[in-house]
């Protein structure tokens, strides 16, 4: 394992709230009603809230719909992070019985079914996208866990009320200074933030399936890629940087490991099918078919991938 470190409520009825347009939605609710809802309420991508990643521009508001075509399938596809994330977190972070936590971009619950088997209560789940927070809800059956169906930015969460807050794989879809703000009017004095990431890549590795298929996937990057050369996720020294720059977080840590994910080319397509820079295209079916066919035909079904795990933690200062 390759390691860095740096230093320096339910709402009582077992149901889930969206806040957007103050619209709640009760359980019985069907997907279609709220995705049908959702749709109306879509607006026009803002230029303004667009990303830079070399000639290419992709919107940050269309990672709140991207993923969320077949949550079932997305859940399945995407691997489950390292045992030693979780670890930390009891040990460095304070995770355990009873500790209230927030969960940023909770997705279909990789990170969140963790942190529930934890023992962490109450974890509130923002999730913007209905599709995704309805299979939370759906698969999920935790009296510990609300689902709140909203961007993070608009979500209405208690100012001080947290004692952790997570994200996973997500975080690089905000605005990270105006995120972090909140994040630290969210958690109490001695509170724990927490963001991790499953990155798919190692530039210090070999990497023939990406070599095979890299021209095939030109096209609009996602904000994971960063904007120094450096995916967002491992560019530490701009990470803890901006939780330098709040001036409210102390003990930043970074933590990473290195591993590999092995798939046939069924595996390969359902995981491809995840990114949002695949689901952005217009041919998205002919890019996923061919990479289907390349896993098959010239890698004999059995593709590796390089993966890199990523962990930051800051404490919240005692003021």
């Amino acid at each position: 394992m390759h390691e860095k470190i740096f230093s320096s409520a339910p709402n009582g009825r077992g149901g889930w709230t969206s806040i957007l347009r103050g619209t709640a939605i009760e359980p019985q609710a069907s997907t279609k009603t709220a995705v049908a809802k959702y749709a109306a309420d879509r607006t026009t991508w803002c230029v303004k809230d667009m990303v830079e990643v070399g000639d290419f521009l992709i919107d940050r508001t269309f990672g709140r719909q991207a993923f969320g075509a077949d949550p079932g399938r997305y859940h399945v596809a995407r691997p489950e992070y390292p045992g030693w994330v979780f670890e930390v977190l009891c040990e460095q972070c304070g995770l355990a019985g009873g500790t209230a936590t927030f969960e940023i971009g909770a997705g279909t619950g990789t990170a969140t079914r963790r942190l529930l088997d934890r023992g962490t209560s109450p974890l509130v789940a923002v999730e913007p996208d209905p599709r995704m927070a309805i299979y939370l809800r759906e698969t999920i059956p935790d009296g510990a866990l609300t689902v709140i169906f909203s961007s993070f930015e608009e979500a209405a969460l208690d100012v001080a009320s947290f004692d952790l807050g997570v994200s996973a794989t997500a975080f690089h879809w905000l605005n990270e200074a105006t995120a972090l703000t909140k994040i630290a009017e969210l958690l109490r004095p001695g509170g724990w933030w927490a963001m991790v990431w499953n990155v798919f890549g190692d530039d210090s590795r070999p990497d023939p399936f990406h070599e095979a298929t890299k021209v095939l996937l030109n096209g609009p990057l996602s904000p994971s890629a960063g904007t120094r050369g450096i995916p967002f996720a491992l560019d530490a020294e701009a990470r803890m940087a901006a939780l330098e720059r709040t001036d409210v977080f102390d003990a930043i840590k970074h933590r990473t490991s290195s591993w590999c994910l092995v798939l046939d080319p069924d595996q390969t397509v359902a995981l491809y099918a995840t990114y949002s820079n695949i689901n952005i295209l217009r041919d998205r079916e002919a890019v996923l078919a061919e990479l289907g066919r390349i896993a098959r035909d010239e890698f004999h079904g059995h593709v590796i991938r390089n993966m890199i795990t990523s962990l930051y933690i800051a404490q919240r200062r005692v003021d």
